[in-house]
């Protein structure tokens, strides 16, 4: 029994722990990616909490890495893969399912590009680095395709539930975000939409308010505002008979 044990672990061994390492990884994945697909939509805004979240989403990222790092160096140890460093490394060049393995090892290296540039995003910039991020759910979508693709467990009843459990989440999340963005663009814009349109209004309404303007934000600045019209004086009724009474008395 130790024998057979022993033979079991020694040639499949390096393909369980390869096995075991990208389960890991892709519910990393899916957790960062959830974690930050809330915190871009302000899903919860309880004071303090935006912090931990992010800090949970930090370190499943960088664990995520981790993980599938392990899942592509172990197996390089399986006798009966044996897919090379090429196989692991180059993209569609694995004998084994070459475009599901292909889209995984894309995915490896897009979730590495995305999860170290955190750590440049100064140099980046901030708006740079924010709309690089947003490649983020990529990630999720070619690790997915990749686990039922070339996985081993994609046809486990419990793989097939936990994966109707959480893609509607991130999915639904991911419309949420998108929706929000739209919608305090437009909430942004609707000031200064507003402001034109009453000025426009005031244009049509009062002609000479434009010279009003101009006339009175020269007076605060020091300039001779410009002279008003005179109107002729009303001619007084009493005048001409005024002179012929003086001259009786």
């Amino acid at each position: 029994m130790n024998g057979a044990a022993s033979t079991t672990l020694q040639t499949h061994g390096w393909w369980l722990a390869s096995r075991a390492s990208g389960l890991v990884a892709l519910v990393l994945v899916t957790i960062s990616v959830g974690l930050g697909l809330a915190m871009a939509g302000k899903v919860m805004r309880r004071p303090g909490l935006s912090r931990k979240l992010l800090a949970i989403h930090e370190h499943t990222a960088l664990a995520g890495i981790v993980a599938i790092a392990v899942h592509g160096i172990t197996l390089l140890g399986d006798p009966w893969l044996n897919p090379g460093v090429g196989g692991i490394t180059v993209p569609f060049a694995m004998g084994f399912r070459p475009l599901w393995t292909g889209l995984g090892v894309i995915g490896g290296y897009l979730a590495a590009l995305l999860g170290l540039s955190f750590y440049a995003r100064k140099r980046i910039g901030a708006r740079l680095w924010r709309k690089a991020h947003r490649a983020t759910i990529v990630v999720y979508l070619l690790g997915l395709i990749h686990a039922f693709g070339a996985g081993t467990d994609a046809s486990a009843v419990w793989f097939r539930w936990w994966v109707l459990m959480t893609a509607p989440v991130i999915g639904g999340l991911f419309v949420y975000r998108v929706f929000a963005q739209r919608v305090g663009r437009r909430v942004a814009a609707a000031p200064t939409d507003d402001a034109s349109r009453r000025r426009r209004i005031a244009t049509h309404l009062l002609p000479n308010s434009a010279a009003i303007r101009s006339s009175a934000v020269g007076a605060r600045l020091g300039e001779a505002a410009p002279p008003r019209a005179r109107l002729p004086r009303p001619a007084d009724p009493l005048r001409g008979s005024r002179q012929p009474i003086l001259e009786e008395a």
